[in-house]
């Protein structure tokens, strides 16, 4: 499980972000409102948590732009000294899943986690979320940057494939085999479809997601990522 912290008390971030990792979560950090929503936007968490005072971008703000504007879903714990009904409203309505307010005991605060993941875990949507990438595989509805794509059903498993096996390389033996079995089809279909996805699922934005790498296969992720 992947946690994003963005809290810009050192002291406070720190004293988490080891508690945490005791945990056995795996942690990574951001000390203003701008890193923590690059890193929100372009990386996939399966919990952020969100001090409301930051620079650059106050908390509030950025709940909202992440909700609203880049269509990430992640559970948000929003962290304050503020304790006013009002105060916990607003968080509420920018989008948090759990407010605490400071200061509070690690125990409180790592209980709120794992009641937040464990109500994730019994709602399953079955969204895979890569960067600014989203495919919800009830509906079958595939987004980037709230704009709607749409897939061919190959296009679709593909995606499945190499989302559900991301930032991991998917050789391409493996991916045709996982597609077609035994009955494969002619030697330039892969590429063919994987060029399809990338012209649907790339093309029209700033930075690329799927990614070739020459003589092994394919991969699923942000540049931010290693790429």
């Amino acid at each position: 499980m992947r946690i994003l912290i963005i809290e810009d008390q050192p002291e406070i971030l720190q004293n988490i972000a080891d508690f945490l990792e005791l945990k056995g979560f795996f942690v990574d950090c951001a000390y203003d409102g701008l890193g923590g929503m690059h890193l929100a936007v372009t990386q996939s968490f399966d919990l952020i948590i969100l001090d409301l005072m930051l620079p650059g971008m106050d908390g509030i703000t950025l709940c909202q732009k992440l909700r609203q504007d880049a269509r990430v879903d992640t559970p948000i714990i929003m962290l304050t000294a503020r304790d006013s009904v009002d105060d916990k409203l607003s968080g509420f309505q920018a989008g948090a899943d759990d407010y605490l307010v400071k200061p509070f005991s690690l125990p409180e605060l790592h209980a709120r986690v794992e009641a937040i993941l464990r109500r994730g875990q019994t709602s399953q949507r079955n969204l895979l979320t890569i960067g600014d990438l989203s495919y919800d595989m009830n509906s079958l509805e595939v987004t980037r940057q709230g704009t709607s794509l749409k897939l061919s059903p190959i296009g679709l498993k593909i995606l499945e494939i190499l989302m559900k096996k991301s930032p991991h390389v998917v050789k391409r033996e493996a991916l045709e085999e996982l597609l077609w079995g035994e009955d494969l089809p002619g030697s330039d279909s892969l590429r063919s479809h994987v060029h399809t996805l990338r012209q649907t699922i790339d093309k029209p934005f700033a930075s690329p997601l799927l990614h070739t790498v020459h003589g092994i296969g394919y991969c699923l992720k942000a540049q931010s990522d290693g790429i």
